[in-house]
């Protein structure tokens, strides 16, 4: 697998996380990431976010299956429903992050490969830190962390309950 410091980052969002996507598309390239941005291009207040999540999180499990280091990260509103979008793709860990704690978890317990973020629900400095919290974050390869992720990859591929 190849593996660098920083990660390819897939990017997608809502009509509510607009702003905050553009800032974190510019901030997080300015930063060295190669970011891919999956839309939306234009604004729509009745857009439909689920797409644009969806490809997102397609492409983190694409490229980290090709053995490239990638993270996504899905904006709305609330980030509530970014997030349930995301997880519907086999191979998707994504996580609501609410403030620092949570998005560095995200990643060392969980490891995490997608964070959702609601961008009506912090100013863009705060949900910037968020961002780059977690995807700096190593996982922690602990070896409870690493049991409890293999019991919930052993449901999404069989839909047997590991005890």
């Amino acid at each position: 697998m190849t593996t660098s410091a920083v990660p390819r980052v897939h990017i997608a969002t809502d009509h509510a996380g607009m702003e905050l996507s553009a800032h974190l598309v510019s901030h997080l390239s300015a930063k060295g990431y190669d970011v891919v941005d999956h839309g939306p291009k234009v604004y729509d207040a009745l857009d439909d976010y689920p797409s644009f999540c969806i490809n997102a999180a397609l492409a983190v499990v694409a490229d980290q299956e090709a053995g490239t280091h990638a993270l996504g990260i899905v904006l709305g509103g609330s980030g509530n429903g970014e997030q349930i979008a995301a997880n519907k793709v086999k191979g998707v860990r994504a996580a609501l992050a609410w403030n620092l704690s949570t998005a560095q978890l995200a990643r060392e317990h969980n490891d995490a490969n997608v964070v959702a973020v609601g961008g009506r629900q912090h100013r863009v400095d705060e949900a910037t830190a968020i961002i780059e919290a977690f995807l700096t974050e190593p996982f922690s390869n602990d070896q409870r962390h690493v049991r409890r992720i293999g019991k919930i990859a052993t449901y999404e591929r069989t839909g047997e309950v590991i005890e």
